[in-house]
């Protein structure tokens, strides 16, 4: 009895030494693969959409061939005209004058104006010059970041090919050591499959959409820059609450500045009635189409993702929202109202099935 106790003491300590080590090794491993985080969910988001076509064609050609047909696809088809499109806005902000005296004069202007108008100072010059030096910061680091980018590029590529041409095996091997039954298995899949389906293929469209429309305006109220201006509405339409504001507003503020306040005003109501509301409309259906996401788990997971996982915490951040909400929901159907279907219980005892 005393022999049995000690084995099973000892038994306890291993468990938990084990655990330290693995969590201990994780975090190290995580720490040092931070700078390609990009990279690796990146290589996750693109599995996930191309998984099953990816193994359907494996069927017909060969593993190694239709991994090389799918990848040369996302390179031509993803990666590329991503390259593109970051070179493009890179190339369009080296062009700007960053100097603090060249930002500094049309919000001189803007601020000048609206206190003759109104007699208010919204901001001192104080405030002024700290905006400008913080966004000559942002530019810079903007450009500087072209390294890290390219490096995550290659990082995605080669993780993918990985990941698809070994996909089955990986897949079995992660289902055995997620500790639910076989009916939670299913659903945490297919929940996460289905979050990274619409917010990877939702937000882009979104974005996209948003940029075309406010392109479109921005073109008929003579918006210097109209494409690079489009382009980062777009953008900015994946920032939750204010979302295209932080693009419109300034330009119409500038428009003010230059006392052209029929454009000003036109392009307010443009903003404001167009570009605002298609987003509310796009999303409203997108959601109802890929996952009906409930909004707040949208805002709340990028506000908690982004700091996170970078930009694709667009992406990952609703996810944790929802699996946290589900595993909730596990735990009280499991452990509050006594349910036994979808609970986070393993096998009983005895080996059988619950």
């Amino acid at each position: 009895m005393k022999n049995t106790r000690k084995e099973s003491e000892r038994e306890q300590i291993w468990k938990i030494t084990l655990v330290v080590l693995i969590v201990g090794l994780g975090l190290l491993l995580f720490k040092q693969a931070r700078i390609f985080l990009s990279g690796i969910l990146g290589a996750f988001t693109l599995f996930v959409l191309l998984r099953r076509h990816t193994y359907r064609l494996q069927e017909k050609i060969g593993t190694t061939t239709a991994t090389s047909i799918v990848i040369t696809g996302v390179v031509l088809f993803i990666m590329i005209p991503l390259s593109l499109l970051v070179w493009y806005v890179i190339n369009r902000i080296q062009n700007v004058d960053w100097s603090p005296e060249s930002l500094l004069e049309p919000a001189r202007q803007a601020i000048t104006l609206i206190q003759e108008k109104t007699g208010f100072d919204i901001l001192s010059e104080k405030s002024i010059g700290f905006i400008a030096r913080n966004m000559t910061m942002i530019g810079h680091q903007i450009i500087n970041g072209i390294g890290g980018f390219i490096a995550n590029i290659l990082a995605c590529i080669i993780i993918l090919f990985f990941m698809l041409s070994g996909g089955k095996t990986m897949e079995k091997y992660l289902a055995s050591v997620l500790p639910f039954n076989e009916k939670n298995k299913k659903e945490i899949v297919e929940r996460v499959h289905i979050m990274v389906r619409s917010n990877a293929i939702g937000i882009p469209l979104l974005a996209l959409i948003q940029g075309l429309i406010a392109f479109i305006g921005y073109l008929a109220f003579g918006v210097p820059n109209a494409a690079l201006s489009g382009i980062l509405t777009g953008l900015c339409s994946m920032v939750p609450v204010v979302g295209t504001m932080l693009v419109w507003i300034p330009i119409s503020i500038y428009f003010m500045a230059l006392g052209l306040w029929g454009k000003a005003i036109g392009l307010i109501i443009f903003g404001a009635v167009i570009i605002s509301q298609s987003d509310n409309l796009i999303r409203f259906i997108l959601q109802k189409k890929m996952a009906n996401t409930h909004p707040l788990i949208t805002i709340f997971g990028v506000i908690a993702g982004v700091p996170i996982f970078g930009f694709l915490g667009i992406i990952f951040g609703p996810i944790l929202v929802s699996l946290f909400l589900m595993f909730l929901d596990m735990f009280r159907k499991e452990y509050l109202d006594g349910e036994t279907g979808p609970g986070i219980t393993s096998q009983p005892s005895d080996g059988s099935e619950a």
